[in-house]
């Protein structure tokens, strides 16, 4: 990471650290929301496994990124705003410093509060026989999917009109893994949904995940999640740097 870029991080993770509501809402939620379908919901559910949490954890680790990430437009549109961003782009750095800074900040803090789930998670009684190799390829397909959704994050932060606009965007991210195999086999669900449901990004992810974890098939599927990854992040990022040099210069 360039040295000003590492600067323009360190001013961004400041913030955050300054910010309880961001740390509650990115990690603290999702917390809520595990103990809520292991403990409350986890019984009533047939997912062919022994321990839902097992299950449960991938979707909510997608969850939690798609949460965090959300934050990216809201700093984004904090900065572009209150003029910060202006300020920026006429100092003598690299103007997509600006936006890898952003970047950076929300792999980062994404990575933080990832780590503090699984936490949660063996606590809860996850277990895995993922050896070394496994959880690097984890650790890979949600580097990936933190990028998608963070460059996608970007248009809105810069686009958006109010603070609501830059963070709805994110609400059918979260939404997106209670229509897919997050939660329950896409199998019990309806003709319509379960076709929707198998061919969304989030199933083939949250399926590649879980067959790393526990030593499952992993097949094609996890092509497929690459793929979905590979090609949000890309034109993502085109679109993004293009309205970044158009409304700024």
């Amino acid at each position: 990471m360039k040295g000003k870029t590492g600067v323009l991080l360190g001013r961004l993770m400041r913030n955050i650290m300054r910010s309880p509501d961001t740390i509650i809402t990115v990690a603290i939620t999702p917390i809520m929301m595990m103990l809520l379908f292991v403990y409350v919901f986890g019984g009533a559910i047939e997912t062919g496994t022994d321990n839902y949490v097992n299950y449960l954890l991938p979707g909510i680790l997608l969850i939690t990124i798609a949460s965090g990430v959300a934050y990216t437009s809201l700093r984004l549109f904090t900065d572009v705003k209150g003029g910060v961003m202006a300020r920026f782009i006429t100092m003598p750095i690299k103007r997509s410093s600006v936006l890898w800074a952003h970047v950076w900040t929300s792999l980062v803090s994404n990575a933080l509060t990832v780590v503090v789930m699984i936490l949660v998670a063996l606590l809860m009684g996850f277990r895995s026989n993922a050896d070394i190799l496994d959880w690097l390829a984890v650790i890979g397909i949600l580097t990936l999917f933190t990028l998608a959704l963070t460059w996608l994050a970007v248009i809105p932060g810069l686009t958006a009109g109010s603070m609501e606009g830059a963070t709805a965007y994110s609400y059918p991210l979260i939404f997106l893994p209670f229509i897919s195999s997050a939660f329950v086999p896409t199998e019990s669900m309806p003709g319509i949904v379960r076709a929707f449901a198998e061919n969304q990004p989030v199933t083939s992810i949250v399926n590649s995940i879980r067959a790393l974890l526990h030593d499952g098939p992993v097949g094609s599927e996890i092509w497929t999640a690459l793929a979905w990854c590979a090609g949000i992040m890309i034109i993502a990022y085109f679109v993004a740097n293009r309205v970044f040099q158009r409304q700024l210069g």
